[in-house]
């Protein structure tokens, strides 16, 4: 869902979308490894060319 909410910002540039993207990040740090990093390490990736979180 993190990456999704990434994927969101950098098409549209929607500040919701970032601050719903940087909850979720602050969120994550609190309780280690988020359920979205743990999918994106079973195989999901991006369509090409998407740019990396900060």
């Amino acid at each position: 869902m993190r990456d999704f909410t990434w994927h969101v910002f950098t098409q549209t540039g929607d500040i919701e979308a970032y601050l719903l993207y940087k909850e979720m990040d602050m969120a994550g740090s609190s309780f280690g490894a988020s359920a979205a990093d743990k999918t994106a390490d079973l195989g999901e990736d991006g369509a090409e060319g998407d740019a990396e979180p900060p």
